[in-house]
């Protein structure tokens, strides 16, 4: 029997739960300085969550800090759940700073309430720092937010429905017609949403084709963009790789 595709991450109140924890080791005055955020988008049957997962890791280990992957699942949780939300806003360091953040990224608001809510939650979600986001039109709703790096992976039709049919079990057949249904739905769903081409490159600071590239690298990749990208060196160490090519 095929898996289905939530089946391949990590349970919701797992990852609820360790965010929260999270915030509360790091809880800290408003004046502490902000931390970059990730947003990861990706063509349907493109390896996402994989990437969000290896990226996490070597954030973890040169910043030295938690860092929490949001999904569709996750930013739903933090959207319908009053105190999930007010906890979001409170670690902005105060309501009225996090709706200032929110004024600035309006211009991108939907049509759609249920998707406008979201927006609202994904914004200062970024804005935190040490936030992943896999999805949900995070590279568009947070672009002029300083702190975040846009990436997106893509991949041929052949390569992304190999690689679902092989991630949830099921035949090759009807993971090509997922893949050619799901691809049309979520770009229309982004364009009517947020009036934006999703697959324009000029949203990202990276584009990379998941083909020809296994996800550990490309992890590596976003890696030194982001540490070589942040102002704030200081805010991270140098992991062995980075270590061994500084010494070339």
């Amino acid at each position: 029997m095929a898996k289905t595709f939530d089946s391949l991450i990590p349970s919701i109140e797992l990852r609820e739960r360790a965010w929260l924890q999270a915030r509360e080791r790091l809880a800290r005055p408003p004046k502490a300085p902000v931390y970059p955020s990730v947003t990861i988008s990706r063509q349907y049957g493109c390896e996402g969550y994989p990437l969000a997962q290896h990226l996490k890791g070597l954030l973890e280990e040169v910043s030295e800090r938690p860092w929490t992957i949001f999904d569709k699942a996750l930013v739903d949780k933090v959207a319908s759940d009053e105190q999930l939300s007010r906890e979001l806003l409170h670690r902005l360091g105060d309501e009225s700073h996090a709706q200032d953040v929110l004024r600035s990224h309006f211009g991108y608001l939907t049509h759609d309430d249920a998707y406008a809510k979201l927006v609202k939650h994904i914004v200062p979600i970024a804005a935190g720092g040490c936030a992943i986001i896999v999805g949900r039109g995070g590279a568009i709703t947070c672009q002029d937010l300083k702190n975040c790096f846009h990436f997106r992976l893509v991949g041929s039709f052949e390569f992304r429905a190999a690689t679902l049919a092989r991630r949830l079990e099921m035949p090759l057949a009807e993971a090509e017609e997922l893949v050619r249904v799901q691809s049309k739905l979520r770009e229309k769903f982004i364009s009517d949403c947020l009036h934006a081409d999703i697959t324009s490159p000029h949203w990202y600071d990276a584009v990379f084709n998941n083909e020809r590239q296994p996800v550990e690298s490309i992890a590596q990749a976003c890696l030194r963009m982001v540490v070589s990208g942040w102002p704030a060196k200081d805010h991270f160490k140098p992991s062995p790789l980075q270590e061994r090519i500084a010494a070339r």
